[in-house]
């Protein structure tokens, strides 16, 4: 007999997440109610592509506002109630849910890693040629493969892991669906023209 409500994996993801958050060091300036987690639909049905996305609510140094070739700029704001939302965190399903677990896992880790370490709403800034991977993506990766390891040691509960054990068509066909939060990706609002006339 399945279950009456399909599964939610933006409240699954945000289980996991806040207990990463909590276990691992690294990542515990983050707080968890002030991002958005939610899901996109893969528009191609391949496994190479965008596992997932961090989207920062603020520009470099926590700014609302930037200058683009003379012009001023903010982010359309996103709230969930009265509380404003820092970071979205986006999966494309069903790709994620269709890799190998740790591979999973190791995204997830990838994903949070990029929030700045002064939960700013901008993204961590890293040295090297690469602000966002530092000088090579490899490497960044393998730093998250090692942050996997000490997270599985922690002995975390096997049921806030369950779903990232099993493909998208697997929870799908057991939960009868598979649902979350969809967001928009946000606007840019030009503000001003602060090139003269």
């Amino acid at each position: 007999m399945q279950p009456c409500q399909p599964f939610n994996f933006s409240s699954a993801m945000l289980r996991l997440c806040v207990d990463i958050t909590r276990r691992m060091e690294p990542f515990q300036h983050i707080r968890m109610d002030q991002v958005a987690v939610s899901f996109a639909q893969a528009r191609r049905k391949v496994s190479y592509g965008l596992q997932a996305k961090l989207t920062p609510m603020r520009f470099e140094g926590g700014q609302l506002t930037t200058l683009r070739n003379g012009q001023q700029w903010t982010v359309e704001r996103l709230y969930a109630g009265e509380q404003e939302m820092l970071y979205i965190l986006t999966f494309y399903l069903p790709r994620f849910l269709d890799h190998p677990f740790r591979e999973k896992l190791v995204t997830v880790f990838h994903e949070l890693f990029h929030v700045s370490p002064l939960f700013d709403g901008d993204i961590r800034r890293l040295t090297g040629r690469y602000h966002v991977h530092s000088g090579s993506q490899r490497e960044y990766d393998r730093q998250m493969e090692v942050f996997v390891d000490e997270y599985l040691s922690l002995r975390p509960p096997a049921e806030i892991l369950a779903f990232l054990r099993c493909r998208f068509r697997t929870l799908a066909r057991r939960h009868g669906g598979v649902v979350g939060l969809q967001i928009p990706t946000p606007r840019l609002i030009r503000l001003s023209d602060t090139r003269s006339a």
